[in-house]
């Protein structure tokens, strides 16, 4: 297991075992109703052109919502612990087209699988993790961006995009033929960029 730090590029021999061509994902996760990094969020994925939006959930209100409404790109997100009226989350999503799928979502896009869950119940990410089915599995709830790959399964954590536990307010962006994460945060240049 090996989990990326700045600056610092990992190269790892074995590949996604199906590719999807060039797509570059968003992925987000505990927005804690921080309009202003929602705001910044949504800005710098519509300006990277990402086609598919994962967020591993705490959303936390309906109130949030229209702040995704400018996203050009397809949403798909799970529920956190912390998200209240789910099912007004999910109407109020779906009237943007994007879906919020319960506690856990499996994408597939093209043969690529991904598993999707909060992170708040450890002994499921563990297992997603674990099995070695999934090419990626993204999670959120502890607020500290980490990547890393365990056999065939790249892992995700986007980090807080809200910033309040950390200081850090981050993004991810998965590009699935270079297989490239970069850590990107909020209302700065530059990110880490590491390689799978």
């Amino acid at each position: 297991m090996e989990t990326c730090s700045r600056s610092r590029l990992f190269r790892v021999a074995s590949e996604l075992r199906s590719g999807v061509g060039n797509m570059l994902i968003g992925i987000m996760a505990d927005t804690h109703d921080k309009l202003p990094s929602i705001d910044d969020a949504v800005a710098r994925l519509n300006q990277r052109k990402v086609e598919l939006v994962l967020h591993a959930g705490d959303f936390i209100a309906p109130f949030v919502v229209p702040r995704f409404k400018p996203l050009t790109a397809k949403l798909i997100g799970v529920y956190g612990n912390n998200d209240a009226e789910r099912e007004v989350l999910k109407k109020n999503f779906s009237e943007l087209n994007a879906q919020i799928r319960g506690r856990f979502a499996e994408v597939n896009i093209g043969k690529m699988k991904i598993a999707m869950t909060h992170g708040d119940e450890e002994e499921l990410v563990r297992s997603l993790i674990d099995i070695e089915t999934y090419d990626l599995v993204v999670y959120g709830h502890t607020h500290e961006a980490k990547t890393y790959r365990k056999g065939p399964t790249l892992v995700v954590n986007p980090g807080e995009t809200c910033g309040y536990l950390t200081g850090k307010s981050t993004i991810v962006l998965f590009n699935s033929e270079t297989l490239e994460v970069e850590i990107l945060p909020l209302q700065q240049e530059y990110g880490e960029i590491s390689k799978f």
